[in-house]
């Protein structure tokens, strides 16, 4: 206790206290400011280091020496009376150094805690760049395609550069053109340099200059001048990006020189600008930004036939153009399969069209019913993702795989990390926006799609998907208004009038959505859109005959599960012969056209008969025996687990499963719960779905009824709003 008492008389407390909050303030502080200054990263260290190695000096000090009214002396010089032992001085020292503390961490706190997206610049990678669109300084406005080439031909080789961060193309290019200052952009992409530059033509002369600035103070590392005659400019291209790159990776990762940096595939610069302006074209996703983009990307490889990275981008766009309808899944895959094969054959280890030839054969395996292949597909594509992170294309196969399989969890990391990588990719943005609305994640999804529509306002997909979420959240004038604005950015696409088609016919206006029907038969009458409205129509309006004759024809057709457009018309076809008694012989012409279609133990059918046999549960439930109609539910649902999907997960789905079941309690209290909740306008088909024998029981509810009683309203309401809204239109067009 007496050396308890003796380092309080000395201050030694007070003096360590003292030490460690002022101690903790100046490194706070020093570590902040020292990047900002252009003092490497090691000093911050060296501050921590020094701060922790003076303390036990300081301590002792405190015991040998003391503060008096004369200045510091020896402990034993000093008359203990004397001695500033009122602890009053230390005391307001400490109090107030830790008041400077609390604010400078509230003020870095806020900083760092802020809504912005941006990274201080001083806690990203030293050795990132970002590669800003190289200025025209030409009065030629044609040779933009130069200086954008180069740019491009900049970022395709830099990122070769081991240990280099490079920003993606999509968000350095978000800034071309406007007036924004290097920090702000540097913060925004994560990166602690830029790098930028001019291109300057004159006649037969070429000037380029480059520069590398590093953000944190805006100090120039290193800058050249190039100049050339453009007898070859895609030689100059390939020169200067190798230069710079020299220049990079001397002055960010210490080496004398970078690795030997491949250029673009090709060695034609006609064949290389066709590339770039197709890559252009598809940022929209439009019907005619697709179509465009093939015919460009096809004319490159007509003067460079060897041009791999033109047919991975053509293989990529043709899915794309089955996913928005604009070619058929058969004809897409084929052409993809093609690619990919003639690009593995040149290059075996090329990483994207090995992804490519995986999707496409585990999604045929799926149609097939072969889940190994899909799984081997989603372990390939993993690893490739892994070892080239900055792939978005790879990325997004391996998306689709994810969703195939309802793993909608999984893709959204993915999406999120590339999100990370590239902040400014309005197609990254879209496909989040996607994901959430999936997973009811509807705040998110409208948040991402807005700003995915902010960086590319002509992206018709974009509208669609906000048009769905407002359907989903009870808005169903603005599930018509998003649609009408896909519309006019798209006007090719014979899908948008056939989804408000569709809208309107399931509100009964029949006159205005043929109008919009119309324009679907005209462009694509063989389209499954055109025979689902047909069907759909029918099914609206009552006719059983029309029901009967419009499902044959599809059926016959053989049309594709697109809209739902082959399963839905086994499901109304089988229904009215269930109801009619002609049961047997509509499934006896069933098997003629298609057979093993109802065969729920066929061991391999293509998966749109899965999805009729499914389908056909409701007719099952009238004319089989409860046993034999539960076994058939049970094998359609393990079928489904041996691909990791789950269809109860669908709130509709699982209600409709207890009713054939016979749970009507357990159905009639889950959809009260789950979807007798929701707006009608997300459920428009509710009258002919439980007009069924299997909802009796369950409408019978007295609380069912009065939820239905709610719904009939809010159609009644809305078909009246849209009327009027259309009724608006025309009158002011």
């Amino acid at each position: 206790m007496a050396l308890v008492g003796e380092l309080k008389r000395r201050n030694v407390f007070r003096v360590a206290a003292a030490y460690l909050v002022v101690g903790w303030l100046l490194t706070e502080v020093l570590t902040t400011i020292l990047p900002t200054l252009g003092a490497p990263d090691w000093t911050a260290r060296a501050v921590i280091l020094v701060f922790a190695l003076g303390f036990i000096p300081t301590v002792v000090l405190s015991w040998v020496y003391e503060l008096t009214p004369d200045g510091i002396k020896r402990d034993h010089e000093v008359a203990h009376e004397g001695a500033v032992t009122d602890s009053k001085p230390f005391n307001y020292a400490i109090i107030g150094s830790v008041a400077v503390l609390i604010i400078v961490l509230g003020v870095l706190g806020a900083r760092q805690t802020g809504e912005d997206d941006t990274v201080p610049l001083d806690a990203v990678n030293y050795a990132s760049v970002a590669v800003l669109p190289f200025v025209n300084m030409s009065s030629d406005d044609d040779n933009e395609y130069f200086s954008d080439g180069l740019t491009e031909t900049l970022l395709h080789m830099l990122a070769q550069i081991p240990d280099l961060q490079v920003a993606a193309r999509t968000s350095s290019f978000a800034f071309k053109g406007q007036n924004t200052n290097v920090q702000d952009i540097a913060a925004a992409l994560k990166v602690a340099h830029i790098l930028e530059g001019s291109v300057q033509k004159v006649g037969n002369q070429i000037r380029v200059t480059a520069q590398l600035i590093r953000a944190s103070d805006g100090f120039h590392v290193w800058s050249s001048s190039y100049d050339r005659k453009v007898d070859d400019i895609f030689a100059i291209q390939d020169e200067i990006a190798t230069k710079v790159g020299e220049e990079l990776s001397e002055s960010l990762l210490g080496g004398e020189k970078g690795p030997r940096l491949v250029s673009v595939g090709t060695s034609n610069t006609d064949a290389y600008d066709l590339y770039l302006q197709a890559l252009k074209e598809r940022s929209t996703g439009s019907f005619g930004a697709l179509e465009a983009a093939e015919n460009l990307l096809k004319g490159s490889l007509v003067i460079d036939p060897d041009f791999a990275e033109a047919k991975n981008e053509l293989a990529e766009l043709y899915l794309l153009q089955a996913e928005t309808g604009l070619l058929d899944r058969n004809t897409a895959f084929s052409q993809i399969a093609a690619l990919a094969d003639q690009v593995l054959a040149a290059d075996a280890g090329n990483a994207h069209a090995s992804s490519l030839a995986s999707f496409i054969v585990a999604v045929d395996a799926v149609q097939d019913e072969n889940a190994e292949p899909l799984f081997d597909a989603i372990e390939r594509l993993e690893q490739f993702c892994a070892r080239q992170p900055d792939d978005y294309r790879i990325r997004f196969l391996l998306t689709r795989l994810y969703q195939t399989i309802q793993q909608n969890d999984r893709a959204l990391e993915l999406q999120l990390q590339a999100h990370d990588i590239d902040p400014y990719n309005a197609r990254i943005l879209f496909e989040l926006g996607s994901l959430y609305a999936y997973m009811d994640r509807w705040d998110e999804a409208r948040d991402a799609l807005t700003k995915s529509l902010e960086i590319e306002a002509r992206q018709p997909n974009a509208y669609v998907r906000l048009a769905q979420v407002s359907l989903q959240t009870g808005d169903g004038l603005e599930y018509l208004q998003y649609l009408l604005k896909a519309m006019a950015v798209d006007p090719r696409d014979h899908e948008l009038p056939g989804l408000i088609a569709g809208f309107l016919y399931n509100l009964e206006l029949f006159e205005a959505g043929d109008e919009f029907r119309d324009r679907v038969v005209a462009v694509a009458p063989t389209s499954a859109m055109a025979y689902h409205l047909e069907l759909l129509r029918a099914i609206r309006s009552g006719d059983e005959e029309a029901i009967v004759a419009s499902a044959r024809r599809a059926i016959e057709d053989d049309v594709e599960q697109r809209m739902n457009a082959y399963a839905g018309s086994i499901r109304y076809l089988l229904r009215i012969a269930a109801k009619n008694g002609t049961y047997e012989k509509e499934s006896e012409w069933l098997e003629s056209v298609a057979p093993g279609i109802l065969d729920v133990d066929a061991t391999s059918v293509p998966m749109k008969y899965r999805d009729a046999q499914a389908a056909a549960l409701d007719a099952w439930y009238t004319i089989l025996p409860r046993e034999e109609l539960f076994e058939r539910i049970e094998k359609i649902l393990a079928f489904a687990d041996t691909f990791g999907i789950d269809p109860l997960a669908e709130p509709q789905s699982r209600v409709a499963v207890m009713a054939l079941r016979g749970q009507v309690e357990e159905a009639t209290e889950f959809a009260l719960q789950e979807v007798l909740s929701q707006p009608v306008v997300s459920n428009l088909g509710w009258r002919h779905s439980l007009e069924l024998a299997q909802y009796e029981n369950i409408v019978a509810d007295t609380r069912v009824r009065q939820a239905l009683q709610r719904w009939d309203e809010e159609w009644s309401a809305l078909q009246v709003r849209v009327s009027s809204y259309l009724e608006d239109l025309s009158s002011a067009s």
